[in-house]
């Protein structure tokens, strides 16, 4: 067993369904309540409380209307319809918790970089350096629709429009204000020396930016980057960008295969392997006993929504699941959503009654389910068999799939060694990589500073 820290992240969103479709519809679920800040500082300090490295919280900028070509399911299920800013939760969260971290999904297809680059900038500072940004690119064609487009632009284009986007953020984030330009001399009249703040000009195939960036630097300057991309344009994407990845799989040998090939490309992009934390999303279901957790797992199944989780699928991989039978093949290999969604639906030959049966719990993702003993060392076995960092645990019932980890399974890994204890001072950068606030020196951002920090 290996004998490293798992690294641990909750995985939600701003929405009443997130992964595990219709347990919202359980008695002691409180999703509903996701439009209330109490229901997202009680989470916040639960998670503190439990020493968890951040909240990853997810979005989706249109719905999911590929099944059955309509969005009914989505709305009658609410299948992450509605969905909420993410962005607007993290001061609230901030504002009761000292370490915890906040990864933000942001869809960069449909934002401009002058202004993310000042909303990130001004989150870093209110949370003390401890904002990460989830990368994505977009894959709903609903979502080019709502924001005036025809469609989404291909696949591997979108990665090489978001290479530039990220560009032109590294230029204002690391360039465009030299250090010590922010003077704060009140004796001298100078806030900030103007020989020491910058003009970005950019003009690109995609961009053309010319402007000082408007936040002086926060703690880390660029946030912690996060990416999920795993197709072969997206992970050599990340082994750019990317500091945190995550991936899926339904058995060990998938996510091994990813993490390897990742791993891969980093090296290739004069990185080092380890450069980036990997982590594997799954869900916890614990009891005090087994029986009890198994009992709890029968219990939430009876609540879940098998067709939900088929209609959020069928918009990850570009099928409509409605027009087929049950066992009928299918050619997964046509649509322009989710390439490594796709793929791994390709290689195992899912059916729609396979899929059904792997929605069980409304999800694909594997459940791990026992006493707090028992899910100890499928995390650990996890961990050492397919070389993640750590996980990023989705909900089941909220709020007492938190707490139950946090009571139960927390004590248990910090019994073995392998989770930490307190948490380490500084930024979430630095708690994760433990080399300092900023991005390190071999990152591709390095090209753009005028000074180093």
């Amino acid at each position: 067993m290996s004998r490293k820290h798992i690294l641990l992240n909750a995985f939600d969103m701003n929405c009443v369904g997130h992964i595990h479709h219709g347990l919202w519809t359980h008695p002691r679920d409180r999703s509903t309540d996701y439009n209330t800040l109490g229901y997202w500082t009680r989470l916040a300090t639960t998670l503190e409380r439990g020493l968890f490295d951040g909240l990853f919280i997810a979005d989706v900028l249109g719905v999911y209307d590929v099944y059955q070509g309509k969005a009914d399911v989505a709305a009658r299920a609410a299948v992450q319809l509605p969905v909420n800013d993410p962005m607007l939760l993290v001061s609230a969260m901030a504002a009761v918790t000292r370490h915890l971290g906040f990864g933000v999904t942001v869809n960069l297809s449909h934002e401009a970089p002058y202004l993310l680059a000042r909303r990130f900038s001004t989150l870093d500072h209110l949370t003390g350096g401890r904002v990460g940004w989830n990368i994505v690119t977009g894959y709903l064609e609903s979502a080019a629709r709502a924001m005036g487009l025809s469609g989404q632009l291909p696949h591997d284009e979108r990665y090489d429009r978001a290479d530039e986007f990220m560009d032109v953020l590294y230029k204002l984030w690391e360039g465009s204000w030299e250090e010590g330009a922010a003077r704060r001399d009140k004796a001298g009249r100078v806030f900030a020396d103007p020989s020491q703040v910058h003009k970005v000009i950019h003009h690109g195939k995609y961009f053309d930016v010319e402007g000082i960036h408007l936040a002086e630097p926060s703690v880390q300057r660029t946030p912690v980057l996060y990416q999920a991309g795993s197709s072969g344009r997206g992970q050599r994407f990340a082994a750019r960008h990317a500091e945190s990845v995550f991936v899926a799989g339904v058995n060990k040998a998938d996510v091994a295969r990813s993490v390897r090939s990742l791993r891969g490309e980093l090296v290739k992009a004069g990185r080092r392997a380890d450069d980036v934390k990997v982590f594997m999303v799954a869900a916890v279901i614990v009891a005090p006993t087994g029986p009890g957790a198994r009992a709890l797992e029968a219990e939430y199944r009876d609540f879940a929504s098998r067709e939900a989780g088929l209609a959020h699928f069928a918009a990850g991989v570009g099928v409509d699941f409605g027009k087929v039978g049950l066992d009928d093949p299918i050619d997964y290999t046509m649509g322009n959503a989710i390439e490594s969604h796709a793929r791994a639906a390709q290689e195992h030959g899912w059916t729609r009654r396979k899929l059904l049966e792997l929605f069980a719990l409304g999800s694909r993702y594997p459940a791990i389910v026992g006493d707090a003993v028992e899910v100890a060392d499928q995390l650990q076995s996890w961990v050492a068999e397919t070389g993640i960092d750590g996980f990023n645990l989705a909900r089941t019932v909220t709020p007492e799939c938190h707490e139950a980890f946090v009571d139960l399974v927390v004590p248990e890994l910090q019994r073995r060694g392998v989770y930490k204890t307190a948490y380490t001072e500084g930024s979430l950068r630095h708690k994760l990589h433990g080399e300092g606030d900023r991005l390190p020196q071999r990152h591709a951002a390095q090209v753009f500073r005028r000074s180093q920090g």
